[in-house]
């Protein structure tokens, strides 16, 4: 009954010396069979603060169910994970960043103290998916995928467009702008997230659940199916089978996951205009399979794919449209027809990338557009540089109003999120300004807050046209408009942000991927004589390590080694 030494698990289960080992099994009901059998970890993201995860129970079932019917023993353990729409706004974001690393070190300490045969990972929202694709990357034991899935978009009584978290943030600035009444407000609050998933726009959540099936470590369906969809249990009992022919032929995710898969990611992440996080998580996720990642790669192939989804912000559609109109797999069928895709692939359905999408169709040209009739024949992501940001800067150019791709305007500088959101709704912010928010970097935050709050109330007050905001904090996926975030070097590691005046003037050129601040060197070098960093707001606890030892945004914001 023994099971076969070559079993991770064998180390914690077979033989005399292991009795004492088996005793705490038994303690915990487990059987003989169970015991000797394949023993499948399975990393639960459940919580009751996530609305992308108080339903993750129900997959992770799904889950048992499909690896004990194919001979498998389910063991699931918990990771953390940081609702960034409720954290927003507030100190609690400067953690949802770090917090990714926790997730994927934790996983690590429970692979290893538990040597489990293999893993499915059961995420959703925002930091989990990159802090489980860096642990399963760095731990590389058989591993697969499956998401808890997309919500519903809301439906807003009197208004036909889908609604979505995004809308919810703009609507605060419409209500301080006089443009939306109270009583609709309330109307907002009600129904814009009408079920449990990840938000239902491409933001952050679903734009990593999306591009883990393009890396090849989830089955076709997993970013886009919803989560009150009986097919996503279908596709999480589908993920417990997988596991254990995954562990049979002993296929690991450094057997899947290359250069070129992370070129593919990068290519579908252009087509589908994903989150400007993407741009965190990418490199983050290659780090963990000592993989080079240079985020202007990012350009070189924005250069040659296609635009062909305006998914909310940037668009009226949502993730669930996706769904209908054929899933990741239809946007990777569009994007072959140019060629722009490596087909030869590896993938947990233990064919090739090519072969999971060769029978796809597109279902609906208004929600992927035809290869031949584009949004824009460059990709949703832009990564721009110059002397305010030499190693770089990130922005969402699908979610940029045409007027705003080229602008020069005078800086308006704040050293905080709360200072920005206070003078946008102070009126203070003028047509054709350049806001400058510092000391929101990883180090310098520290944790990088995303800034939805500042990003919406511009929108909700009707200048997201007219205004550009800039920092060196990040961005959420909901985020829309001229705002360019992740520049390197962050003002707390000297860069030139730290020395941006007010009436400065700032020249933003998305097509040529420049971002300049028009002040001479001799000036500059001045400034610098006289800067003092300013001192972080936490430096003790978690926050106070994580300051000490994160690098910078342009390596994805991991440790230090």
């Amino acid at each position: 009954m023994n099971k076969d030494k070559n079993y991770r698990s064998s180390q914690m289960t077979e033989g005399m010396e292991r009795a004492p080992h088996r005793s705490l099994m038994k303690a915990m009901g487990w059987s003989d069979k169970e015991i000797h059998s394949p023993i499948i970890g399975i990393v639960n993201a459940k919580n009751e603060v996530i609305p992308g995860h108080v339903h993750l129970d129900r997959i992770v079932d799904a889950v048992k169910a499909g690896v004990r019917e194919a001979g498998g023993h389910p063991v699931v353990f918990p990771t953390i994970g940081v609702c960034d729409g409720i954290a927003m706004g507030h100190t609690g974001m400067k953690y949802s960043l770090a917090s990714r690393e926790l997730i994927a070190d934790s996983i690590e300490v429970m692979a290893m103290a538990h040597p489990f045969d293999a893993l499915v990972f059961v995420p959703n929202c925002d930091k989990i998916v990159p802090g489980m694709l860096m642990a399963a990357l760095r731990l590389n034991v058989p591993s697969i995928f499956i998401s808890g899935g997309p919500m519903l978009a809301g439906r807003v009584p009197g208004v036909k467009e889908g609604k979505d978290l995004s809308s919810m943030f703009e609507a605060i600035g419409s209500l301080k702008n006089n443009t939306m009444d109270e009583k609709t407000f309330k109307c907002y609050e009600d129904n814009v997230c009408p079920t449990c998933g990840s938000c239902s726009g491409m933001f952050t959540a679903n734009s990593m659940n999306c591009l883990t099936e393009v890396l090849g470590l989830a089955l076709p369906g997993n970013g886009t199916i919803p989560a009150v969809y009986s097919q996503r249990d279908v596709l999480a009992k589908r993920a417990g089978y997988q596991i254990l022919e995954l562990l049979k032929k002993n296929i690991r995710p450094q057997d899947i996951v290359n250069e070129k898969s992370f070129e593919n990611a990068l290519t579908v992440d252009m087509a589908l205009g994903c989150s400007t996080n993407t741009m965190l998580h990418l490199p983050a996720i290659a780090h963990n399979a000592n993989i080079e990642f240079d985020i202007f790669t990012a350009n070189k192939i924005s250069e040659k794919v296609p635009n062909l989804c305006h998914l909310a912000p940037a668009g009226p559609h949502h993730i669930e449209d996706l769904y209908f109109a054929g899933g990741i797999m239809a946007v990777m069928k569009e994007l072959d027809k140019k060629n722009l895709l490596h087909k030869d692939l590896l993938t947990v359905t233990t064919k090739t990338i090519g072969e999971s999408f060769k029978d796809a169709q597109n279902y609906d040209n208004q929600v992927i557009r035809d290869i031949d009739n584009p949004y824009t024949k460059t990709g949703g992501i832009a990564i721009l540089s110059g002397n305010l940001a030499p190693m770089g800067s990130v922005v969402k150019r699908s979610a940029v109003d045409e007027k705003m791709l080229v602008h020069k305007g005078p800086a308006k500088v704040f050293e905080s999120e709360e200072e920005c959101i206070d003078a946008i709704f102070s009126s203070k912010v003028k047509s054709g300004d350049v806001l400058v928010i510092r000391y929101e970097g990883p180090k310098g935050g520290p944790g990088m807050r995303e800034m939805l709050s500042p990003t919406s109330a511009i929108a909700g007050m009707g200048l997201d046209k007219e205004v550009a905001l800039l920092t060196d904090g990040r961005f959420s996926g909901a985020t829309r408009g001229a705002s360019i975030g992740h520049v390197c070097p962050e003002a707390a590691q000297g860069g030139v942000i730290g020395l941006v005046e007010d009436g400065d003037i700032i020249s933003i050129d998305i097509p040529n991927y420049k971002l300049e601040l028009l002040v001479d060197d001799k000036t500059l070098a001045k400034r610098r004589e006289s800067w003092v960093c300013k001192e972080p707001t936490i430096t003790n606890g978690y926050l106070g390590r994580y300051a000490k030892l994160v690098s910078d945004a342009s390596k994805g914001a991991v440790y230090k080694e």
